[in-house]
């Protein structure tokens, strides 16, 4: 199957070449980790790199303070954004009495926004605030699924971002969420040390020890020859 390149320097080598065209892969981790900054980059490199546009969906961050954070680095967001190969979208906040015909508007609205700019690339940042909208675990759980069939019916290459609780064997916030994604990949941060693990990758023989990595002036940066040792997490 065709392979997209993350655009992370380092990532690829541990993954066959990069994620599954039109995957769902979660990248979670603890508060600090890099988890916005990797979906970022993904989103970001994919229309610098390879010419492909990009949808980042923010249930938190509005999209004045995304793009700002984006221009931190060396990334010639503005110019990519003009030629609309990049598009920030914030949903509102959702009642939950009111959940299923707003969740429907939403979905609808991403799938315009799809069809209008040709997108091949997509970000949920985060599935953690999309749970908090829910009245229950179950309808949580529900609701993830119907996303996720949802953006594979899109052709989308996606990423969701999700906190871990619960130590570094914890991969999401609600326990469903690596379940229904093609790809976990985890970030943790004990400083100094930064380090990602691929915990799963459907259809990829995938490289199985963590490894340290970076968050430079140009992002982040995956050292692939280098080691940690689990003791050393978190």
């Amino acid at each position: 199957m065709a392979r997209v390149p993350t655009g992370i320097p380092g990532l690829d080598e541990l993954i066959q070449g990069g994620l599954l065209e039109k995957s769902t892969v979660l990248v979670s981790g603890g508060a600090g980790t890099g988890k916005t900054i990797f979906s970022m980059q993904f989103f970001y490199k994919g229309a610098e790199e390879y010419d492909e546009p990009g949808i980042y969906i923010s249930m938190e961050e509005g999209a004045t303070n995304l793009w700002w954070n984006m221009k931190n680095f060396r990334w010639r967001v503005t110019e990519l954004e003009r030629k609309n190969l990049l598009q920030i979208y914030k949903v509102g906040t959702i009642d939950p009495s009111k959940f299923k015909n707003k969740f429907e508007e939403e979905v609808n609205t991403i799938k315009d926004m799809v069809d209008d700019m040709g997108a091949k690339r997509l970000v949920i940042d985060s599935t953690t605030a999309f749970g908090m909208w829910m009245e229950s675990e179950s309808q949580t759980r529900y609701s993830l699924f119907k996303l996720n069939d949802a953006l594979k019916e899109m052709d989308l290459t996606t990423i969701m971002t999700s906190e871990a609780i619960g130590g570094k064997k914890s991969f999401s916030r609600f326990g469903v969420e690596e379940f229904i994604t093609d790809g976990v990949i985890r970030l943790y941060f004990k400083p100094p040390t930064r380090a990602l693990f691929v915990r799963k990758m459907r259809g990829t023989d995938h490289d199985k020890k963590p490894h340290p990595f970076k968050i430079t002036n140009e992002g982040v940066v995956v050292n692939a020859k280098q080691e940690i040792l689990w003791e050393s997490l978190e």
